[in-house]
């Protein structure tokens, strides 16, 4: 392929977790943000977000998307990271593709941003891991329905440690333009009691910004640990905007996953 023929990422996963038709799409994301109420307060930096069919997680998406809806067209970079589920990569992937697709329309990948992070060792490139992988594909829709154009940064998260992924979220933490999106599920195939206690569990660990989640907590761990310590770092706070399983949702409750959605924003000034 000649490097300068842009090379799009197609849908991979519509249809199957989201609608393929965009008047659909498009139609079932406002009902989902319609339904949360207005908040007050200050922007979100990062947040976490699950990744399911819309179905089961959408509604916990929706919590943390609604309020970035009044930071249309003044967030211009989203950061986003989500675990593989389909191919092992060992560190962070970059994808070769210069856009992603989705019934929505095309979102362009920063290349500005790629050139940041391209000569940290544990950044690679592999279209491969990107092909078929549902945890930032999901994201898309939200984020082009409450933002409007932006670039993306999309990185699938392979083997690596909490402290490579804080490394690479630093070069690329920006400021009010920048957001960053962790995409991840929380505990798999529990019954619903059991799953509800082991996610309040979680969740106190995230909003403690402890860096020490596993991957029967959540399947994003490494990246949502590597969020929490350049939280951490930046002195922000977590807030839990939103808990719930697909036994909340759309699903029976012998064996449910979690969904949290999560939101970290600096600490607000106080005046003595």
């Amino acid at each position: 392929m000649n490097p300068s023929t842009p090379h799009i990422r197609p849908p991979a996963v519509a249809d199957m977790f989201y609608p393929g038709s965009a008047p659909v799409l498009a139609r079932d994301l406002r009902r989902m943000l319609a339904e949360i109420p207005p908040v007050s307060g200050t922007r979100a930096k990062a947040i976490i977000a699950p990744h399911a069919g819309y179905i089961y997680s959408g509604p916990i998406a929706a919590s943390v998307y609604s309020p970035l809806a009044a930071s249309y067209g003044s967030i211009r970079r989203v950061v986003l990271l989500g675990p593989t589920h389909r191919v092992a990569v060992n560190g962070l992937a970059l994808p070769a593709a210069s856009a992603f697709a989705t019934p929505l329309g095309v979102v362009p990948i920063d290349r500005q941003a790629v050139a940041a992070i391209e000569p940290l060792p544990q950044v690679v490139v592999s279209d491969a891991a990107h092909a078929h992988e549902h945890s930032l594909e999901v994201q898309l829709p939200f984020l082009q329905t409450v933002l409007g154009e932006f670039a993306l940064l999309p990185l699938a998260v392979g083997r690596a440690s909490a402290t490579q992924v804080a490394e690479v979220l630093e070069c690329l933490w920006g400021g009010d333009e920048t957001l960053i999106v962790i995409s991840s599920d929380l505990s798999h195939y529990l019954p619903y009691a059991a799953a509800r206690q082991t996610d309040s569990n979680t969740a106190r660990h995230i909003l403690a910004l402890d860096a020490h989640i596993d991957h029967q907590q959540a399947c994003g761990a490494t990246p949502v640990n590597g969020l929490l310590l350049a939280a951490r770092q930046h002195d922000l706070e977590a807030q839990l905007i939103d808990l719930r399983n697909s036994g909340d949702t759309a699903g029976d409750r012998s064996r449910v996953v979690g969904y949290g959605a999560f939101a970290f924003n600096e600490k607000p000034c106080h005046v003595h």
